[in-house]
């Protein structure tokens, strides 16, 4: 369905007296912040108190679409754009005009005429009109047709990266037993979850100095010269270093292209465009997971990677030739060179950032699966942890560009939406990464039995996100859906800690629905908000904040789990197994998972009665959480995004 036409509505009156033309939506404040030289009547009438001159209403929407035209990045105003569906009856005051007034728009107009001198950019579209003579919904001046290369691009980038990500889940054991190092699986997917984390802040901050496309088409690039790479490698250390860079490329492109995507979509209907990237991730993620087997036996797992390589080609072209060079400045300011940029770019706090999350993932990842929590790698990169983390909030407080601005994390309701985001992916990931043991562990199934009893909550779960973002744009309103995932969340995970033995399997279904339709609705809703309570200048590194704690919550999800279950299993299978044979009983199902069915029965069902006791103590865990996250959702005030007629 094509997108509603957005018309300019209600615009302040620029940016005077140095005024950032990246204001904080009209959505969020009655009168633009700073402005002085502009004021709204109560009847919507637009009144400049600079000028002495009347114009008329077509005149003065001309002018405008002018100046939004030539507004590259993010210098134009969000409030200067609304659907007609969302703006009442306008009317145009008396404009008066000053000297200096007509000289800012004599300059303006000249570097329109520059700016589309590109004959690239004539042929897509680079002004607000399209070819029909139709407004553009989209800012950043891009056209419709400009703006659906760029998005498509996107989400195709998108498919891949989330595609990539999860098609190491069933075709791993075939790679490694091909370069004949088992013993090294666990190292693949902590290789690309340690690069594609820790870099994301740093993409987001350089972005809004050199803009967006150097680093979207930098990673997009790195992705795909990775993806040849795990193609071609000949040894088991060369993939696990092309995974590395795999995770680099991938959370950078992923990181930028949703920037992208929130530069050139206005906030009232950015909630469409979320479900459409909801809907992409899903679909992606499910297809990896769910073909890398298959290809890795019939085609060969070289070719998993091989696929990749031609709409990745053509991803990197689309975005070399339709995104914005100055996408991502501010209105008036001078695009950077890489040189200038690292001038005054964060060093010493990206270096402490990117070193507190690489051994955080190394030692919570690799703590109790694949050494002891006693082994000493574990053990320094926990310190190592302990001691860059307080440095980095120390550094952040005195730099002027931190990678990470410690007002995101300390102020409402920014600090409520982006903390309550990471307590939230501790309890999916933990549901997530535990639910399958259940199903193997206590009911005695099989890894593809259990794997398919998650199929309906994962449709669940992108369905609620897909709708979630048209709600939003619906009925404007950011809150409803946040607290209802949080309350599903609560209720799915007291469900989880409540279920038994020879229950059947329609209530097992039930009891994982609202876990999965609690994500889906709580992750989209609170991008969403984080974007609407910032500012536009503000929103990259809004987002790669955001995703930063998502994507640490996620490793602290499958790590507490972890911690916990194998404590409560300690605890339980010394309390609950007796006999002659207990110690070589307890050693086994610590190791394996299938060594139960082959158990006499009598131990069998003490381990099971072990298990279950143990994965009911980590879904309390997790219910006490699911708390805290709705304590921190409900006493947010969030706007309303604009008011439908």
């Amino acid at each position: 369905m094509a997108p509603t036409s957005i018309a300019p509505a209600k615009s302040g009156s620029g940016s005077h007296n140095g005024q950032d033309a990246n204001e904080r939506t009209n959505l969020l404040s009655a009168t633009l912040e700073g402005s002085s030289h502009g004021r709204f009547s109560r009847e919507d009438t637009l009144i400049d108190e600079d000028t002495d001159e009347d114009i008329e209403a077509n005149e003065f929407d001309n002018l405008l679409s002018r100046s939004e035209s030539i507004t590259t990045g993010l210098g134009i105003e969000p409030e200067s754009q609304a659907t007609a569906m969302l703006r009442g009856p306008r009317r145009y005051g008396a404009v008066k005009s000053k000297h200096r007034a007509s000289s800012h728009a004599s300059s303006r107009r000249k570097s329109f005429i520059s700016t589309n001198s590109s004959i690239l950019e004539e042929v897509i579209g680079e002004g607000e009109e399209d070819k029909s003579g139709s407004k553009s919904p989209f800012l950043a001046g891009v056209s419709v047709t400009r703006f659906w290369l760029i998005f498509g691009g996107v989400l195709v980038s998108y498919f891949v990266a989330c595609f990539d990500s999860t098609i190491m889940v069933s075709s791993h054991p075939i790679i490694t037993s091909y370069f004949e190092s088992s013993n090294s699986a666990s190292w693949l997917s902590t290789a690309f979850l340690l690069t594609s984390t820790s870099f994301q802040p740093l993409f987001g901050r350089l972005s809004d100095t050199i803009g967006r496309k150097p680093p979207y088409v930098f990673t997009m690039a790195v992705f795909l010269i990775s993806t040849v790479w795990c193609a071609l490698a000949q040894s088991m250390i060369s993939f696990i270093i092309a995974r590395a860079v795999c995770g680099l490329g991938a959370g950078g492109m992923m990181t930028m292209g949703s920037i992208i995507t929130s530069d050139l979509v206005p906030i009232e209907i950015r909630g469409v465009y979320q479900s459409y990237i909801n809907i992409i991730f899903g679909v992606g993620s499910a297809l990896g997971a769910a073909l890398g087997g298959a290809i890795a036996d019939h085609l060969g797992w070289r070719w998993e990677f091989g696929i990749q390589v031609p709409a990745l080609v053509i991803c990197l072209c689309i975005a070399c030739f339709t995104v914005p060079k100055n996408l991502g400045l501010a209105d008036g300011v001078q695009k950077k060179s890489l040189w200038e940029a690292m001038k005054v770019f964060d060093y010493i706090g990206s270096s402490l950032l990117t070193l507190s999350i690489t051994f955080l993932i190394l030692g919570l990842n690799l703590g109790g699966n694949v050494y002891p929590w006693s082994h000493p790698i574990v053990i320094v990169s926990l310190v190592i942890f302990g001691i860059c983390f307080p440095l980095f909030i120390w550094v952040e407080t005195f730099v002027d560009l931190p990678i990470m601005p410690l007002k995101l994390l300390i102020k409402n309701p920014r600090a409520g939406l982006i903390i309550s985001n990471s307590i939230g992916a501790i309890i999916v990931n933990a549901v997530t990464f535990n639910i399958p043991l259940y199903f193997q562990a206590v009911l005695l199934e099989s890894a593809t039995s259990s794997g398919l009893r998650l199929i309906v909550p994962s449709i669940a779960a992108s369905t609620a996100g897909t709708a979630t973002g048209f709600l939003i744009t619906w009925s404007k309103n950011l809150k409803p859906p946040l607290v209802a995932g949080a309350f599903l969340i609560l209720v799915g995970t007291v469900a989880l800690s409540l279920m038994q033995r020879r229950m059947p399997d329609w209530a097992y279904l039930i009891f994982l629905l609202p876990t999965s339709m609690g994500q889906g609705f709580m992750f989209p809703a609170t991008f969403m908000a984080v974007l609407a309570v910032s500012e536009q200048a503000e929103q990259a590194v809004v987002t790669s904040t955001l995703i930063l704690w998502r994507s640490m919550g996620m490793v602290l999800g499958v790590a507490t789990s972890s911690l916990v279950l194998q404590n409560a299993l300690f605890h339980y299978l010394a309390k609950f197994v007796t006999g002659p044979n207990r110690d070589k009983v307890i050693e086994e199902v610590r190791k394996s998972v299938k060594a139960i069915p082959t158990l006499d029965p009598v131990y069998r069902e003490q381990v099971i009665d072990s298990y279950a006791a143990s994965l009911r103590a980590t879904f309390i865990m997790a219910a006490s959480l699911s708390v805290i996250v709705l304590l921190l959702t409900l006493p947010l005030r969030l706007p309303k995004l604009g008011h439908r007629k």
